[in-house]
């Protein structure tokens, strides 16, 4: 009984410890990620690759440089050069000119890649920021609890000395004195609990701040429920601001720019090249100039066409079907918010003061002799497990509106 009672007094000392430290905003950390985060850097990186995209795109095809050699009676290099006016040797280039447009277009379409990899890399940010605050809120509540917990630790030992006291002069049983013992072993259980989420916190935060995990552990500041505008303004701001939307968007207006493309490659492309032959000294030089025309097969860019158009249309529908699971989202993370406002206002003006006070008459009745042990204990689980479900449902409120706000792609104050 006595080194269960001192592991406790230890345990809380160091919680409180903990909780004398300095603590750390959520904001803060949130600057921190998005500077530090390693998916957020990958992301910025995607980017600049993409910028070297459209002038690749746009440039003209690779210039071709030849070399002919033409002999004369023999295979041999540089047979009949002095005695035929047909052996030379040549240099020449040639050129690929594809019709005008065609260059812009692949230009506009390799043009998009940077905007979706803009657009994907706010999506990437709002991803790590959601997990940091989900991390943020569990770490929060976890201490918390532990708090309580502590509190309750107090008056688990009054209960548990009042119980013992009794026993002593034969008015209280054994099996009070057992059933305090094992209140308190179940507060020192779960204790160990929320130690293990803290931890489990821990280890998110870190990685996703791209901390070192020996580093020191972080101190999140008590929660506080925060307020949202309404379920319009909110469907507004995701529709105009939702990074994965945005993507989608993006990805149509490459797919609208392809089919354009698809379009003028329908029309033929041109080559241009030119050869200087020289031969023996005692002989006129050739000059040679071709023009090519370059004939699309027709059966093939019209299955071009038709598959650019195809991916159009598999665009857009996964855009609007991307919308709509987005607003079942939005709209099930808002009824959790108002869900959760509602169970706090009935926790903080109904349920713990009203068990409190129930408690308080239960251990001052039980003191006089007036009240059963076993109400005492029943009314302490309650209050307790009161206290605990409130700091949870708080955390289940602030852990909506960060994924409301990863939704609509906008921090709520």
């Amino acid at each position: 009984m006595t080194k269960i009672r001192n592991l406790c007094v230890f345990v809380f000392l160091a919680g409180a410890a903990f909780a004398q430290s300095t603590a750390t905003s959520l904001q803060s950390l949130i600057a921190e990620a998005r500077q530090n985060n390693a998916a957020i850097k990958a992301a910025e990186s995607a980017i600049q690759t993409s910028r070297y995209m459209p002038k690749q795109a746009s440039a003209l095809p690779d210039t071709e440089v030849m070399v002919q050699h033409f002999t004369v009676g023999s295979p041999r290099p540089f047979a009949g050069y002095s005695n035929s006016d047909f052996a030379y040797i040549g240099f020449g280039a040639s050129q690929e000119l594809p019709y005008p447009g065609k260059r812009a277009l692949r230009a506009n379409v390799a043009q998009h890649e940077i905007a979706i990899s803009g657009a994907e890399r706010n999506s990437v940010v709002w991803n790590v920021l959601n997990r940091l605050k989900l991390a943020y809120f569990q770490l929060a509540a976890s201490q918390s609890i532990i708090s309580v917990l502590g509190k309750n630790q107090q008056v688990a030992d009054q209960i548990e000395q009042g119980a013992e006291a009794r026993y002593r002069v034969g008015e209280g049983m054994q099996q009070d004195v057992l059933r305090a013992q094992l209140e308190r072993t179940k507060l020192l259980n779960g204790l160990s609990m929320q130690r293990r989420e803290s931890a489990q916190a821990q280890v998110v935060l870190k990685a996703l701040l791209n901390r070192p995990a020996e580093s020191p552990d972080l101190i999140p500041e008590a929660l506080s429920a925060r307020h949202i505008p309404g379920s319009d303004v909110l469907i507004a701001k995701l529709r105009d601001n939702n990074p994965e939307l945005q993507v989608s968007a993006e990805q149509v207006s490459q797919r609208r720019a392809a089919v354009e493309l698809a379009k003028r490659e329908k029309k033929p492309d041109f080559g241009v090249q030119y050869m200087w032959q020289h031969t023996a000294d005692n002989f006129r030089d050739y000059y040679m100039g071709t023009f090519s025309i370059k004939l699309p097969n027709r059966s093939r860019v019209r299955a071009a066409e038709g598959e650019s158009q195809a991916k159009l249309a598999q665009a857009e529908a996964e855009k609007e079907s991307r919308l709509k699971q987005m607003e079942s989202d939005l709209g099930e993370q808002f009824a959790i918010v108002r869900t959760s406002e509602q169970q706090l206002k009935v926790y903080e003006e109904g349920l713990i003061p009203q068990s409190e006070a129930a408690f308080n008459a239960g251990l001052a009745g039980y003191r006089a002799g007036k009240q059963e042990y076993q109400g005492l204990l029943a009314s302490f689980a309650d209050t307790l497990q009161l206290s605990i479900d409130r700091e949870r449902t708080l955390a289940e409120h602030e852990a909506a509106i960060a994924r409301i706000e990863g939704l609509i792609g906008e921090e709520l104050q």
